[in-house]
């Protein structure tokens, strides 16, 4: 069998990269063995504004069009709903964060997405004096029902193969790659986690966190806007709230745990005093870099190997971006930007 890419990983960037090669008629296949979590049990939160110092996410402009562009061409090819336009709402912890608010909002870059109108808290259940500021421009994307269906799509045309890769069967030539019966023209490992076992990127600096989220019901509490105060609070319908999300640097494993529970808890209880109840709890790896920039770029000596990798907490937004800039650079040659180039690294 020939095709032109095999993809490594079905996470948020294995579909933005599977996008780019069906926007440009390239044949591809899919390996996955759904060990990595960190897609599938995101928050999904797309959002502009760097709410702890009210400061533009990198390109944040490039990235959001990019990526509604994509998740809107999805739910009308998969017949699906995961694009939920939801308004962030920033908690005010005082006077001084209203001022800097309003600071930050006379910045052009920043006055499309922060409203100048201070909202006041008419809901009993959130302690709230000071208020909230307003994001613009954000949403939640359901990553799960997501990656679901891409799965079964690519199921249905023969494309996947829900097997653990093996990195042995590789064998390379100057003009294409072999993997057992497969030849391709090019091989993306876009694994998240799951590349400090591939033996071509030993070196990538991955400075991985682990993460949780609690699902709680709150019927009483009736917000249709994302939380933001310590922990992110995101409605999902039904009286359903995410809460999230934990750091945790040495427990790497995709087990949940009772120390996070409780983290989450203790800061929801300064939030709402409403009754509600813990309902579920995930937890996965996330793939981030010590800079903050993802991992993007060819292989240092081996030909037609490339990474795709380290989208961090903000992968709904950057992972559509990145996918792009790396097509670009394999089919047009067009450079990768030195910020997420992986040679900033000597990897």
């Amino acid at each position: 069998m020939k095709v032109d890419y095999l993809v490594i990983g079905i996470g948020l960037a294995g579909i933005s990269f599977c996008e780019q090669l069906k926007a440009n008629n390239k044949s591809f296949l899919v390996f996955d063995d759904a060990s990595q979590l960190s897609s599938t049990v995101a928050g999904g939160l797309y959002n502009p504004v760097v709410l702890k110092r009210f400061t533009p996410v990198w390109k944040c402009q490039e990235q959001l069009e990019i990526a509604l562009q994509m998740f809107n061409r999805l739910e009308s090819n998969l017949q699906i709903k995961i694009d939920y336009k939801l308004p962030v709402y920033r908690k005010f912890a005082s006077l001084e964060e209203q001022n800097d608010w309003f600071t930050a909002s006379d910045k052009p870059i920043l006055s499309e997405y922060l409203s100048s109108t201070i909202i006041k808290n008419t809901n009993p259940f959130i302690d709230a004096p000071f208020g909230f500021g307003k994001v613009l421009e954000t949403g939640r994307i359901d990553v799960k029902t997501l990656i679901d269906a891409y799965k079964n799509d690519l199921l249905k045309s023969q494309l996947f193969f829900d097997e653990i890769f093996n990195y042995d069967y590789l064998v390379f030539n100057e003009a294409f790659i072999q993997y057992k019966d497969i030849t391709a023209k090019h091989i993306v490992f876009a694994e998240g986690f799951g590349v400090t076992k591939n033996p071509f990127f030993k070196q990538v600096p991955l400075v991985s966190a682990k993460g949780e989220l609690l699902t709680i019901h709150a019927p009483q509490l009736k917000i249709d806007y994302v939380l933001k105060a310590g922990v992110f609070l995101i409605p999902l319908g039904d009286d359903l709230y995410i809460v999230g999300a934990t750091y945790e640097w040495k427990d790497l494993t995709n087990n949940t745990s009772k120390s996070a529970k409780e983290e989450l808890l203790s800061k929801l209880n300064k939030l709402i005093n409403c009754s509600f109840e813990v309902v579920n709890q995930v937890a996965g790896v996330r793939p981030t870099v010590k800079d903050r920039r993802p991992l993007v770029g060819a292989h240092s000596t081996i030909k037609n190997m490339y990474l795709l990798n380290g989208l961090g907490t903000r992968g709904v937004m950057i992972g559509p971006y990145v996918a792009k800039a790396l097509f670009n650079l394999i089919e047009n040659k067009i450079p990768l930007d030195a910020e997420i180039d992986i040679n900033r690294f000597n990897c």
